[in-house]
């Protein structure tokens, strides 16, 4: 019996050293053949270690299978424990590919650079998908375990006769959940929201740092960080400013007096423009837009080429045209004007003489007849003419 064991022991050796050594081989083969690429060395960081289990497992498998002494009771332990393990690491290294190949995806599409929507775009699909398939593959390879012992298999057939009743429960207790997740790759493959977009949500102002499966993590201007569920950009309206393109346009309005040399103004608009370079030379308009309430608004419209440097630039604008207005033209600076006392003398002499205008209801008896048809008025008698006459009769 003894050598049975031991013939076992030897041909369990045998076949880990052989799939091991095989492991190393496949590794090296995969390093020398491309060397002039980045990609093997990655490929090999992330799928090494899984792969090496995978072929220890498999010369553990082929020894148990083939040299173990016949009529021992613990093959049928050996085998579920085998195939357990073998399910779990071949599930480590299908993770392992898959967090491989997304990130070659990502290394190929930069976001660092200006016209990055096309990036942007790729990224956050496929860091959704990265999601979505190791949570499949996580979910397929503990349903493969519990199917390999007895009970659970026994238990199948009432658990998918059940399934209905069961889904239905589910889809109740987790209707929020359900609806976050189905709203997240809505967001995503709508094309709607993608990582690093500018967007206006909840009233705050910030860059998307992060999009899962039921949230949406916005990186406010201030280092905040707002976390708004999926379904809040599928059910409320949001400022999205890079949606087809980071270039944006912006205004610095200024209230000023009547006085204001708008000229001068534009030129020195030209100036600051011509020496910064957040400006993208697109837009630079100088236009008052309103004149009441005893001032005029200046409005500068000007363009960069995306919100952080727009912000950048309003700042600079308004600072150096109230820098100008200060030194150069004191007498547009914002002004109230009060009058005090009444109007002159002969102003009033001047009312008092002036007759009185005919208007639509006053003016004349024809405007009065008018103003009675209109409001459905009652003459008013004069007390005294009523007396007189009724002394008369």
């Amino acid at each position: 019996m003894w050598e049975d064991w031991l013939t076992f022991i030897i041909a369990l050796v045998i076949c880990v050293g052989i799939a091991f050594a095989l492991a190393l081989a496949v590794t090296a083969i995969v390093r020398m053949s491309v060397r002039k690429h980045e990609w093997p060395g990655e490929l090999t960081k992330r799928a090494r270690r899984p792969f090496r289990a995978l072929m220890v497992l498999l010369g553990l498998w082929v020894a148990v299978e083939g040299f173990l002494p016949a009529g021992d009771t613990t093959m049928p332990v050996l085998r579920q424990g085998i195939g357990i393990v073998a399910i779990g690491v071949t599930a480590w290294l299908l993770i392992a590919l898959d967090l491989f190949a997304t990130d070659m995806m990502l290394g190929r599409f930069r976001v660092d650079v200006p016209d990055n929507r096309q990036a942007r775009r790729i990224r956050t699909q496929t860091l959704i998908l990265r999601r979505l398939t190791v949570a499949l593959i996580v979910t397929v390879a503990i349903a493969s375990i519990l199917l390999t012992f007895p009970a659970v298999q026994t238990i199948g057939a009432s658990i998918l006769a059940s399934a209905g009743i069961a889904s239905i429960v589910a889809g109740l207790a987790a209707q929020s959940t359900l609806a976050n997740m189905f709203a997240g790759i809505q967001l995503v493959f709508s094309d709607a929201l993608r990582v690093d977009d500018v967007v206006v949500a909840g009233g705050e102002w910030g860059r998307v740092g992060e999009i899962t499966l039921s949230y949406v993590v916005l990186d406010v201007w201030d280092q905040r960080r707002l976390v708004l569920p999926c379904t809040y950009f599928t059910t409320q309206p949001f400022e999205n400013w890079t949606r087809r393109g980071s270039e944006i346009l912006g205004a610095v309005e200024l209230d000023l007096d009547w006085r204001t040399p708008v000229d001068r103004v534009r030129d020195r608009v030209a100036e600051i423009l011509s020496e910064t370079e957040l400006w993208d030379g697109r837009t630079s308009v100088v236009q008052v837009t309103e004149s009441t309430g005893g001032l005029v608004r200046v409005r500068v419209l000007i363009s960069a080429a995306d919100a952080g440097k727009l912000f950048d630039l309003r700042c600079l604008v308004r600072e150096e045209l109230v820098d100008f207005v200060r030194r150069t033209a004191p007498e547009s600076l914002p002004t109230q004007r009060v009058l005090v006392g009444g109007p002159e003398p002969e102003e009033v002499d001047a009312q008092e003489h002036r007759r009185p205008t005919e208007g639509m209801f006053s003016g004349s008896a024809d405007a009065d007849e008018r103003h009675r048809e209109f409001t459905q008025a009652v003459p008013v008698v004069d007390k005294e003419d009523t007396a007189g006459q009724s002394t008369i009769g």
